[in-house]
């Protein structure tokens, strides 16, 4: 198909680079330099989409990223889809493939468009809060249905080809926007020698300057632009980011940047590289000139495709050589509007009438026109469109906006393009992330940003600064400024000769009167993405949705994917009218992040695979490796698992392992343990409320076990805590709660007691631990360092520094294994040295590496728990046995204490922790097993417990589990069953949780 709609020359595109692609399986054509839009609109393509609610036909409005209709999925094959990309910002590349998201059995025959005929009067406001409710089994079939005529993309089905990444940056100034105020900031910024970053989401820079009909120093607008682009290219500290979104305004001048890097190029990106990446940047000072956005008006059947936004017929025009009609009508209530008249008369082309609202406009592009010889048509507007698939004809009547009533009967024009204008509204959404309240102005009928916490500055059009001198000056000032507080000298510079053009007050115009009231005239869409009429607005604050939030969420305005770009302050406007109060009284609802949407490639950036959970090597890993290791993951980390020798299997060789460190000595590589490095004059008090058990009197070179609770009561992490000095603590914990032991501690610290003057610092990685377990640990230490070990010099639960191996060390005797033991800790780098010395050295005591599978079971025997594993996030202290490490007169109540003194949490029959021995002993009981008393009981039995640690191989000479029991701290000895799924149960007996050296002479030796 030609390109019907395509003027002979002009615009910014490349006319002998033709480019092939498809829409909705038909072929078109356009240039190098269209957007996806501008080559439909070529073409003649007027439907793009169906409505959300009403199913009606929509075409394109706008020209960029507040565009509500032309939301397409792009992609050549399923790997490719991308779902909901606005045809407006896609830029056009050689086999692009795109359709609509919804219409059946076609876009342009929905069979769903009856339902645009008397949607009214079946879904008013609210009909689906009211319709389906009941019957409640319905409501997943509802959802299905309601879900596919939602008119949304989908994702696709297989993996994405592409890649993705991310970036971290600081600098001293970020510039959001590079239209006119933006480009004139980023000069002030980057002359003055600062850390600039240029961020703009159009294809190129220039903004409004790139289809301007105003000239600058006597030149092109789009030369300036030129020649400022490649000045700020020379400036070494600057970054410029074209085709990049500012997403996310967050605390502390942290903002989000999506860049596309390669959708402009082809289905997938070229080889070796990525195609969108998101910059994380911390900046000093932002300088927000992200310029205004368009209202249009609302009238009726303004949703007929035909009715666009009068800048975007000027975009297309000047931009793209695309002239989207024959035939203009422009209604308008601001001079700045007059451009599209002037910019379609001056291409050849009729425009049959201007409907201005205001009385008597007399600024300079209105006589403009009128010199051209224009009709304007004053005091009028226009009140509705004619056509079902495209417009054929514009009502313009005379209008009464303080009275909001027609007062003529009007006439008819014949044309196949209505462009309107309702004024402009800036761009808040990036100053309202982090809370900031826009202020309304009623000179320029806008909100602009209010106060807010961040560092940042204000200009151009976000500013209410329209004017493109005023513009100009308001961003070389505002960069001078962001450049100057960030420690920059101030720089002076000469900006561009513009025509001074006198313009006259927009009038307040945000929905266009009928001559019948609004609930009987043709619908007047407010939001078109979200089929929100301005009807279905009145009904909502006649039904007592009075709050701009209720408002909201009652008729769904502004809850698109546009956030409302379009019709939020007309939405607003109509409203306050309705109630009877100010627009600023009303108040505006709040932008939240992303101000457009973000991709899930570009949010997980190439956290993907390895990268997404990076695997973590301790410092001895390549011993372990030499040593024929096989690893588990254990939260992150690899970690020996268990050491086979020739063909044994694991059972064989945890049961080997157990008996080396039962009868000589072990090797446990233990440095995957959380250390919390922790001081400060408050560090003893801090741990007392932290801990169960009391703190406050443990010595230096003393450490002491404790259990950490939840506010509920439960267990929540375990370990052991060492005293290093009277302010100072290393605290040891579990391998998988190391991350969220620590956050818990900052939370505590900084929201609850935040008078405590205490600090934490991870130093999981700093230090290696290797832990000597068996009788033989001391004899074997003992040849390689220069510590007492004397039992009495060196008595359990202490810990000493010196020398192991030639290098600083310091050494713990604890024991999680019920054997003489000690940890060894080294500063990481040295480790590798000192293990090869004491394996050396533990070859005459038969020293044998064992892995986390005889840990397990070691610790098993001797009744000792795994929190995660022996806990499930619903036992206390007391339901483990431990109520021995539980502080109960400690004066200040620590976490969980009253959690677990809550009536439910000390009745007798809770599940408490005890031991299981199977009667018979070549029996294993599965770890999960459920348990029952009567093992004869119908289906469905009765639950008491279940296994929580089982092991067949071990020290002991017979299998033997740990499992949590109704009440069983006072069965001991009482039979309980487990079935199988097999049919066949399992008879075990009760016993103490404690099954080696329950006396503990073995570690006190």
């Amino acid at each position: 198909m030609s390109q019907v709609y395509r003027l002979s020359n002009g615009g910014r595109i490349d006319r002998s680079s033709v480019l092939n692609f498809t829409f909705n399986g038909q072929s078109y054509q356009g240039y190098a330099g269209d957007t996806l839009a501008a080559a439909l609109l070529a073409n003649g393509v007027d439907i793009v989409g169906r409505s959300f609610k009403y199913s009606r036909p929509r075409g394109i409005i706008a020209a960029g990223c507040e565009e509500p209709n032309a939301i397409l999925q792009i992609g050549a094959s399923e790997a490719t889809q991308v779902p909901n990309v606005r045809a407006t910002q896609q830029a056009l590349y050689a086999g692009l493939v795109a359709t609509s998201t919804n219409g059946w059995p076609s876009v342009n025959t929905d069979v769903m468009g009856i339902l645009g005929k008397v949607g009214g009067k079946l879904m008013p406001p609210g009909f689906y809060y009211k319709t389906f409710m009941y019957p409640q089994s319905f409501w997943m079939t509802y959802e299905k249905y309601i879900r596919k005529a939602a008119g949304l993309g989908r994702a696709p089905l297989e993996n994405d080809p592409d890649s993705y990444d991310y970036m971290s940056h600081h600098c001293d100034v970020l510039i959001v926007g590079a239209g006119p105020a933006g480009l004139a900031a980023a000069l002030a910024a980057g002359r003055s020698g600062a850390r600039v970053i240029l961020a703009d989401e159009q294809e190129e820079f220039g903004g409004s300057l790139l289809d301007s009909r105003e000239s600058l120093d006597g030149k092109p607008a789009a030369d300036w632009v030129a020649a400022v682009v490649a000045e700020l290219k020379g400036m070494p500290e600057v970054l410029l980011l074209p085709r990049a979104t500012v997403n996310g305004y967050h605390d502390h001048n942290f903002l989000t940047i999506h860049e596309r890097l390669a959708d402009h190029l082809g289905d997938r990106a070229p080889i070796g590289q990525v195609r969108q990446r998101m910059h994380r940047v911390r900046a000093k000072r932002v300088v927000l000139a992200t310029g205004t956005h368009e209202r249009p008006l609302v009238y009726g059947n303004n949703d007929v495709p035909g009715n666009m936004l009068a800048g975007a017929v000027s975009t297309y025009v000047r931009r793209y050589g695309v002239a989207p009609g024959r035939k203009l009508v422009l209604s308008t209530n601001n001079d700045h509007a007059y451009r599209v008249a002037l910019d379609w008369h001056d291409a050849g082309l009729k425009v049959v009438a201007v409907a201005d609202a205001r009385h008597n406009p007399r600024g300079s592009l209105v006589e403009e026109a009128r010199a051209k010889g224009i009709r304007i048509l004053t005091s009028s507007a226009v009140i509705e469109s004619r056509g079902s698939k495209h417009v054929t004809a514009a009502r313009v009547a005379a209008i009464d906006v303080q009275a909001h009533a027609v007062t003529s009967p009007g006439e008819w024009l014949d044309c196949d393009l209505v462009a309107t204008s309702g004024g402009y509204s800036p761009v808040v959404h990036l100053a309202s992330h982090l809370g900031g309240k826009p202020i309304w102005r009623d000179d320029i009928l806008g909100f602009v940003p209010g106060e807010a916490p961040q560092k940042r500055v204000c200009v151009g059009g976000i500013n209410g600064v329209f004017g493109l001198a005023d513009a100009l000056a308001d961003g070389f000032e505002g960069g001078v400024r962001a450049a100057s507080e960030a420690g920059f000298k101030a720089v002076e510079g000469l900006l561009p000769k513009v025509l001074a053009r006198q313009e006259e007050a927009t009038l307040g115009l945000f929905q266009v009167p009928h001559d019948r009231n609004t609930a009987r005239a043709p619908k007047q869409f407010v939001d078109q993405q979200n089929d929100v009429t301005a009807a279905a607005i009145e009904l909502a604050t006649r039904e007592g949705f009075e709050s701009v939030e209720h408002v909201k969420r009652y008729t769904a305005l502004g809850f698109g994917t546009d956030q409302g770009k379009l019709g939020n302050i007309n939405g607003l406007a109509i409203a306050a009218r309705s109630m009877g109060i100010t627009i600023p009284e009303m108040g505006t609802t709040m932008f939240r992040p992303n101000y457009t949407p973000v991709t899930f490639g570009a949010v997980a950036g190439r956290h993907c695979g390895h990268l997404f959970e990076p695997v973590r090597f301790t410092a001895l890993h390549a011993w372990h490796v030499k040593n024929g290791a096989q690893f588990e993951d254990v939260g992150q980390w690899k970690r020996p698992w268990y050491f086979p020798k020739g063909a044994e299997d694991i059972h064989a060789a945890v049961a080997r392992e157990c008996q080396a460190v039962r009868d000589s000595v072990g090797l446990l590589d233990a440095s995957t343990l959380g250390k919390i490095d922790i001081q400060g004059p408050d560090a003893r008090e801090f741990l007392n409320r932290i801990y169960t058990n009391a703190w406050t009197k443990l010595d230096v070179g003393k450490a002491r076990y404790g259990l950490m609770c939840k506010e509920d009561g439960m267990v929540f992490d375990d370990g052991v805590t060492a005293c290093l000095a009277d302010n100072h603590f290393l605290m040891t914990t579990t391998t998988g709660g190391a991350a969220r032991v620590l956050q818990w501690l900052e939370i505590y610290q900084q929201t609850e007691w935040p008078d405590l003057k205490v600090y934490f610092t991870s130093v999981t990685d700093h230090w290696a631990t290797l832990t000597l377990s068996g009788p033989n640990s001391r004899k074997l230490l003992g040849e390689v360092t220069d510590i007492d070990l004397d039992k009495d010099a060196f008595p359990f639960m202490s810990w000493k520094e010196g020398l192991v191996g030639g290098v600083p060390a310091r050494v713990f005797r604890i024991s999680f294994t019920g054997e003489l033991s000690y940890e060894v800790n080294i500063q990481a780098n040295y480790a590798m040295g000192v293990l090869e010395k004491i394996a050396e050295v533990g070859k005459q005591y038969n020293l044998t590496p064992y892995g986390t599978e005889t840990m397990h079971v070691l610790r098993a025997e001797k009744g000792f728990i795994i929190v995660g594993q022996d806990t499930d996030g619903s036992m206390t202290p007391d339901d483990l046995n431990m109520g021995w490490c539980v502080g109960r007169t400690k004066p200040f109540s620590w976490i969980g204490w009253r959690g677990m003194n809550r009536e439910d949490c000390v009745r007798d029959n809770r599940k408490q922790l005890v031991g299981l021995k199977p009667v018979d002993p070549s029996k294993w009981l599965p770890e999960g097993a459920q348990l029952v008393f009567d093992p004869k009981q119908p289906i469905p039995m009765d639950m008491v417990g279940h296994v929580t640690s089982s092991y067949a191989a071990n020290s002991l000479g017979y299998s033997f589990a740990l499992a949590v029991v109704k009440g069983g701290l006072k069965r001991m000895g009482e039979r309980v069953f487990s079935p199988q799924a097999d049919g066949s149960v399992i008879e075990a007996e009760i016993c103490a949780s404690v099954f080696f050296d329950p006396k503990g002479d073995r570690q006190n030796i």
